[in-house]
């Protein structure tokens, strides 16, 4: 009995058989099959030379160039799998009635050990346009401050132009190409590297994935001269500012009475003042204080320039005494207030100084000074608002005020 068992071929075949499906039961129950999605997987497109035969190009829609993928495995394989395993292609020889391309997956690593992995959409939606390339001129900017002693000389950018490729609906909206580098704490000449950066019309900054330059390996630099700085004094012939009959200047000042200006330090040591000639200030016929505001850029040596462009205005004032008086500048911090009510606050309406016109004998008006001697009397202004109040000065025997003098003031009630 006992050979008879152990020589039938059945018997074995069915206690294999029994094994092994007792196997696989105990392999399903510790490590089944199990489905995970990775979300946030990215598209890698191929073949996209197939498009360049016919001079064309393509543009991602529908947010479909980042996918989600569902793996089906077992759950030991499951547990090593990462996002950056798993590979979404599109390849364009796949592409379908000109908009859409399945997608395949591969998982790096695990090759035959998944059952299924399919995508979320399943295929990636793309649209076909004619491609473009363009010039576009680089535009070089800084951010940062130089060393002090120093100012920004020429920037240039290496190239100075760029050959972009694209959709012609992402080259039309190219308004300007820039390469930003930082010149904080240079002191000498140097050459930075940089990135390009598009803007559109609106100065939203252009996605540049879908585009290509000829700026190859090298990419794209700016070249920063720095130049020396100093402060020269302006020079002003006021030869041709007179006052009317009966009227005398009796002064011209100009702010402000230096500018800085950057250049080589062979310009600089040369430039002692700059001049501006009479014809920048002709005033004539003059009967009372008058500004002028004068562009001094145009007398610049050629070999230096401001170091801040926007210091090129200066204002002139010529001052004009009545003849038989003499004018004196106070200012307002100088003027003494009386009777402000205790709950109100005050302020000056304006900030330049206060003008006051006295006649008298000449050598009492040489020996005069106003500017400790002005005051106003608020007694009268219980409430908050503007007013113009009388000035009052003190002034010696023989001597009186041209005209009255006013200020204007505004007055808060106290928080």
């Amino acid at each position: 009995m006992k050979r008879r068992l152990m020589n039938n071929i059945g018997l074995k075949m069915l206690a294999f058989l029994a094994a092994f499906l007792l196997w696989l039961i105990v392999v399903n129950i510790d490590d089944p099959v199990t489905t995970q999605t990775y979300h946030n997987i990215p598209v890698n497109v191929v073949n996209e030379e197939v498009l360049a035969e016919t001079n064309q190009t393509y543009q991602i829609v529908d947010d479909t160039q980042m996918v989600s993928v569902t793996v089906s495995a077992h759950r030991s394989v499951i547990n090593h799998i990462e996002n950056e395993d798993i590979i979404a292609i599109a390849d364009m020889k796949e592409l379908t009635l000109n908009t859409q391309i399945p997608l395949m997956v591969v998982i790096n690593g695990y090759e035959g050990e998944y059952k299924e992995a399919y995508t979320s959409p399943r295929n990636l939606q793309v649209k076909l346009e004619e491609e473009q390339t363009k010039k576009f001129p680089i535009v070089p900017t800084t951010t940062g401050t130089v060393r002090d002693g120093y100012a920004l000389g020429e920037i240039k950018a290496v190239p100075e132009m760029v050959s972009i490729r694209g959709p012609i609906s992402v080259i039309g909206k190219i308004s300007r190409v820039e390469a930003e580098v930082s010149v904080s704490g240079l002191s000498s000449d140097t050459v930075l590297p940089s990135q390009l950066v598009l803007y559109d019309d609106e100065n939203n900054v252009i996605d540049q994935s879908l585009l290509t330059n000829n700026l190859g390996v090298d990419g794209i630099a700016v070249s920063v001269q720095l130049l020396n700085t100093k402060s020269i004094p302006l020079a002003f012939d006021t030869s041709l500012v007179t006052a009317a009959e009966g009227y005398s200047v009796s002064g011209v000042t100009y702010e402000p009475q230096e500018l800085q200006v950057a250049g080589e330090n062979k310009d600089l040591d040369a430039l002692k003042e700059i001049e501006i000639p009479a014809s920048a200030l002709e005033l004539s016929d003059l009967t009372a204080r008058t500004e002028q505001v004068v562009d001094i850029t145009e007398y610049l040596p050629e070999t230096v320039s401001l170091v801040d462009a926007n210091t090129n205005s200066v204002v002139v004032t010529a001052s004009v005494e009545k003849d038989g008086t003499k004018t004196f500048e106070v200012s307002l911090g100088s003027i003494v207030v009386h009777g402000l009510d205790e709950d109100l606050s005050m302020k000056y309406e304006v900030v330049d100084l206060l003008e006051v016109q006295v006649r008298g004998p000449e050598a009492i008006l040489d020996n005069t000074d106003v500017s400790r001697k002005v005051s106003v009397d608020l007694s009268g202004y219980k409430s908050a608002g503007s007013y113009k109040v009388p000035v009052k000065v003190e002034l010696p025997e023989g001597c009186k005020l041209e005209q009255t003098v006013t200020v204007s003031v505004t007055l808060e009630k106290k928080k």
